[in-house]
């Protein structure tokens, strides 16, 4: 090969490199919020092993402390996808909002449960009457960490009207309750494991809403979904990938998750992992939305009404 030949493959591998380069820094981004909790993990994965730019997008992560919080910069059009619980999805579309839910995300599973109502090893609490007079912590008072404890409670012969329910963020509820400024806790993985070593199970409060539903979901308003298909189909498309990608790669998947959460490796490993939706089916998340109706007091409605169709 001659030298001219050479230096002209050289130029044009520089410039095929420039090109990749150029395309990499120019691609549209996607701003999303989420609890950087294993349900919510998906976004991490499509992340880091490349799925959202196989797809064609960047993803800019903003962190929220509870599913309520991720509605409200939804809706403010602060952030242009949100991860959040059903509940506040649904409350939120009750109420006027034009939520669609795009992707599923956590499922529960009554065999392999990921959220717990906890109560202090030496507490005298069993059951779901002696939690009159007392105060049951969850995540977010208007969200799935609010409405199941109070669920299981009316179903367990329990007065809901007694009960004292506050907000606490996760990492805080176990330091709450081991000091007795609360008397249980519904906790979720990964902050549950570390916290059963010490502290006892009362209940598995999601089974009182189904055995199996959508515990959450990726959302956006219907007016964003009009505006962006095609960044909305790119988004959909890179987190089934991700979903069914961490479904089969625990392991690997761990590594990615106390990246982002910040958990001990030990933890992330051996903790109860999150099984994710891979569709949107309406079966998996009316049970959530007849809950949120009950306790939200709003009329229940179909949920085939809030699943993102195109063209719709």
């Amino acid at each position: 090969m001659s030298f001219f030949v050479k230096q002209m493959c050289a130029v044009a591998t520089l410039f095929f490199a420039l090109g990749l380069a150029a395309r990499a820094q120019t691609l549209p981004v996607v701003h999303v919020t989420l609890v950087p909790i294993d349900a919510g993990a998906e976004i991490f994965y499509a992340k880091d092993m490349g799925f959202f730019a196989k797809a064609g997008i960047d993803v800019d992560v903003q962190t929220a402390a509870n599913g309520g919080a991720a509605a409200a910069a939804v809706a403010g059009n602060a952030v242009d996808i949100g991860y959040s619980d059903m509940v506040s999805i649904a409350s939120g579309f009750a109420h006027g909002v034009p939520f669609v839910v795009v992707a599923p995300a956590a499922l529960h599973e009554a065999t392999e449960p990921t959220n717990y109502l906890l109560v202090a090893a030496n507490s005298p609490i069993r059951t779901a009457k002696d939690l009159t007079g007392k105060i049951v912590a969850g995540s977010g008072l208007g969200t799935i960490s609010g409405y199941a404890p109070r669920a299981w409670i009316d179903a367990n012969g329990g007065d809901v009207a007694a009960v004292k329910f506050v907000e606490l963020p996760f990492p805080q509820m176990q330091p709450a309750l081991d000091a007795g400024r609360v008397d249980a806790v519904a906790i979720a993985e990964p902050f549950l494991s570390i916290a059963r070593k010490t502290d006892r199970i009362i209940a598995s409060p999601y089974d009182a809403v189904a055995k199996e539903f959508l515990i959450s979901a990726f959302f956006t308003t219907s007016t964003w979904a009009k505006d962006h298909p095609d960044l909305l189909n790119r988004f959909v498309t890179a987190m089934h990938e991700a979903a069914v990608w961490g479904n089969a790669n625990h392991a690997k998947s761990a590594e990615i998750l106390l990246k982002y959460a910040k958990i001990d490796p030990e933890l992330a490993a051996n903790m109860v992992r999150i099984h994710y939706g891979e569709r949107l089916s309406p079966a998996l998340m009316q049970p959530v939305i007849n809950v949120a109706a009950k306790y939200g007091k709003f009329p229940p409605f179909a949920a085939d009404a809030i699943i993102y169709k195109p063209g719709r």
